[in-house]
């Protein structure tokens, strides 16, 4: 029986992954097997209770007879699981800031609801297979790499969430390859304005005076010998390799996962990363390498319905 499965008397669950596209859904039985799956658009442009009011249909569209115990979500932004509340967001997703998850979707639902940010949530199921390999312990550095640079960090078995749910947020980590330059967050030089797929693609343009559309026209130019893109590339990769080879001597992880898809446009990125990560390792620590996620795309909604093992339940009720 998997951690996604053990709920009260054997009960299916549901798994809610929100981002700011697509909302994924699923209903995963006492085994951990998908017993069905839904997706649908984000309302991101429509408020925060346009969302809520998506998610809660998903979850209708994967559990019609409301047979499941409980239901998990994970969520971009930044959420204490503790409190259910978006405590930060980016305008991917308007209004979401301030938005209580957890009480909002179980009053929309009836469902007890566990929520955390989608990256611990994805990295859930890592942990979960690195404890079953250490006899309970593992530490976990896991790092999502696309549009943004997310993370979370788990040492001795459990996932660090930190005051209002901030643990893990790699992406405002100080780089100097990133100095000078303004971070969505407000501050500036931070690991993501550089490393991210966006970010990227703005280093590209800063050296070309050229602007591109997509981080994938960057790689064909890099495919195609085009040194700049090469460049924007391998800087990108290498500061996000430095900030992990220096986050892995603070924290001692047994295991370094490095997923999202900026990794996915090819062995440029990736041994650049590589390297630079090696290159900051302090001796003990000298034959960890970075490895891709273990698990696939059902990762994040395996993850979600595991927060409700795992993280405090938020009741119907709670705002009426």
């Amino acid at each position: 029986m998997t951690a996604a499965a053990r709920t009260a008397a054997g009960r299916p669950v549901v798994g809610l992954d929100l981002g700011g596209t697509k909302i994924a859904a699923a209903l995963l039985g006492a085994d951990g097997t998908v017993l069905a799956r839904h997706s649908r658009p984000t309302p991101a442009r429509e408020g925060a209770a346009a969302v809520l009011d998506a998610l809660a249909a998903a979850a209708t569209e994967v559990d019609p007879e409301h047979i499941a115990a409980a239901l998990g979500v994970a969520a971009a932004g930044v959420i204490d699981p503790r409190t259910g509340m978006v405590t930060s967001a980016t305008d991917s997703i308007g209004g979401w800031a301030g938005t209580p998850l957890g009480t909002g979707l179980a009053n929309r639902t009836g469902y007890p609801v566990a929520c955390d940010n989608d990256v611990r949530a994805t990295a859930g199921p890592e942990l979960a297979a690195l404890r079953a390999e250490g006899e309970g312990h593992g530490s976990l550095l896991f790092a999502a790499i696309g549009t943004g640079v997310g993370g979370a960090v788990a040492v001795d078995g459990r996932m660090l969430h930190g005051t209002a749910g901030i643990a893990g947020h790699l992406g405002h980590v100080p780089s100097p390859e990133a100095a000078g330059l303004p971070c969505t967050c407000g501050a500036g030089g931070h690991l993501e304005v550089i490393a991210s797929g966006p970010g990227i693609a703005a280093h590209y343009a800063r050296l070309t005076g050229a602007p591109v559309d997509r981080l994938e026209t960057v790689a064909a130019r890099a495919a195609r010998g085009d040194a700049h893109a090469v460049t924007a590339i391998t800087t990108g990769a290498a500061a996000a390799g430095r900030v992990l080879g220096g986050l892995a001597n603070a924290l001692g992880p047994d295991r370094v996962v490095v997923g999202g898809g900026v990794p996915r446009i090819g062995p440029l990125y990736e041994n650049a990363l590589r390297d630079a990560f090696a290159a900051e390792l302090m001796p003990p620590l000298r034959g960890l390498v970075p490895r891709a996620p273990a698990f696939g795309h059902d990762a994040a909604v395996l993850g979600a319905a595991a927060l409700t093992t795992t993280l405090p339940l938020h009741r119907p009720g709670a705002l009426r």
